[in-house]
């Protein structure tokens, strides 16, 4: 079953170097680049936001993208 492209994309925030988990129960998710916490991964805030993926994503040191 092949994955949605929204799905792949929620991927991304848990394999980016700038995704963080806030330990803050309104907003568990953060991204470091962008500057801001979410109750959504922020990489959905952003496609929904701007219409395009998430342009800072860089891999977790020793991992391929």
């Amino acid at each position: 079953m092949p994955h949605t492209r929204s799905a792949r994309d929620a991927l991304l925030c848990r394999r980016c170097q700038h995704y963080f988990i806030t330990y803050n129960p309104a907003f568990p998710y953060g991204c470091r680049a962008m500057g801001f916490s979410s109750k959504r991964l922020p990489c959905l805030d952003v496609q929904e936001a701007s219409g395009r993926p998430c342009l800072r994503f860089q891999p977790k040191p020793g991992q391929n993208s």
